[in-house]
C-alpha cells in the first residue's frame, strides 16, 4: 500500500529523531560498526523502498544483512542525514543531482554501481500528445538544475522547443533557441508535479513520483525518456570511506543481482528500467 506523504515525512522525522538521541548505526565512517548491525538506508519510497524492502525481505536474510529503510519525500534530506551520519547509505538520486550537491553543499559522497533507471516523462491532464499544447501554456518542470536540465532536453528531444548547440544536460531557460509556442516554464519542487497537472497544460515529472501518484509512465506520459545510454541512473550513495563496509558490499551484491534486475522489469513493466 502507498504511503501518504504525512506518514513518510512522520516516518523519516521520527527515525531521524531516534538517530540523534543516541543510535549508534553507521555513527562512523569506514565501516567501523559492528557487521551485524542493521544498515540505514534513506530511500524514495517508490521505487527505490520497494526495491529495497524486496532485497531486505527475500535476498538479505540469507547474507546476514539487516536493512533498516526510511522513507523519504523530498531530495534534499536524504543527503543531510547521510551527511549527519543518521543515515549509512542513501539510494534516491543519479550522478548529475549528486554532482550538484556535492559541488553547492561540500559533502564527501561516494556514489556506487548504478541500479536502475526512472525515464523522466512529460504528462498532462488537458492534451493528448504534446503537438496540441496550447501557445503561452505553462509547462511544469523540476525546480532542481539538473533535472530542470533535463527536462529541457526531453521537451528539445520531441520537438516542442530547441536548444542551443552545447546547452547539454546543465540546460536552462537561457538556452532555449526557439519555443514555437511560446510556452511558460514554471519550477517547481519535483514531490509537487504531480498535483501541478490540475492547473499546469503538462508537466515534466520525475519517475518515482510519477509511479507513487497512480500514474504510468510507460502507458501515461506523451514523452518519455529512453533508457539507451541514459545518464540519469539512480544509485546508492555513501560517506566517502564507507565504501568497503562489509554491509554495503553484501547491499551492492544484492541489488545489482539477477532477482533484482527480474523484480524491476516484472513490476515496472518498462516504467522502471534496470541499468545493470
Amino acid at each position: 500500500m502507498r504511503r501518504t506523504i504525512a506518514t513518510v515525512v512522520a516516518s523519516a522525522a521520527l527515525v531521524l529523531g531516534l538517530a540523534a538521541c543516541g543510535s549508534d548505526s553507521g555513527d562512523s565512517a569506514g565501516g567501523s560498526a559492528p557487521a551485524d548491525a542493521a544498515l540505514k538506508v534513506g530511500v524514495s519510497p517508490v521505487p527505490h523502498g520497494e526495491i529495497l524492502k524486496y532485497v531486505a525481505d527475500k535476498l538479505a536474510p540469507a547474507e546476514g544483512l539487516k536493512l533498516d529503510v526510511v522513507e523519504f519525500n523530498d531530495y534534499i534530506q536524504p543527503n543531510v542525514a547521510l551527511q549527519d551520519k543518521q543515515l549509512d547509505a542513501n539510494y534516491f538520486q543519479h550522478i548529475p543531482y549528486l554532482e550538484e550537491e556535492v559541488a553547492s553543499k561540500g559533502y564527501k559522497f561516494t556514489p556506487l554501481k548504478p541500479v536502475h533507471i526512472e525515464p523522466l516523462g512529460v504528462y498532462s491532464k488537458k492534451v493528448k500528445n504534446l503537438a496540441d499544447l496550447p501557445a503561452g501554456g505553462v509547462v511544469g518542470i523540476p525546480n532542481d538544475p539538473s533535472n530542470s536540465g533535463r527536462a529541457l532536453n526531453l521537451l528539445a528531444a520531441n520537438g516542442v522547443i530547441t536548444l542551443k548547440d552545447g546547452a547539454g544536460v546543465k540546460a536552462t531557460e537561457v538556452d532555449i533557441a526557439s519555443n514555437p509556442k511560446n510556452l511558460k516554464f514554471e519550477p517547481l519542487e519535483p514531490a509537487q508535479l504531480p498535483r501541478s497537472l490540475d492547473d499546469t497544460a503538462a508537466s515534466v515529472i520525475n519517475g518515482n513520483y510519477a509511479i507513487e501518484t497512480g500514474l504510468t509512465p510507460a502507458k501515461d506520459a506523451l514523452a518519455l525518456e529512453k533508457g539507451e545510454n541514459n545518464p540519469y541512473a539512480n544509485l546508492v550513495v555513501v560517506r566517502t570511506g564507507d565504501e568497503n563496509d562489509p554491509r554495503i558490499v553484501k547491499l551492492e551484491k544484492l541489488l545489482h543481482s539477477p532477482e533484482v534486475k527480474t523484480f524491476i522489469e516484472d513490476k515496472y513493466a518498462g516504467s522502471v528500467l534496470p541499468a545493470f
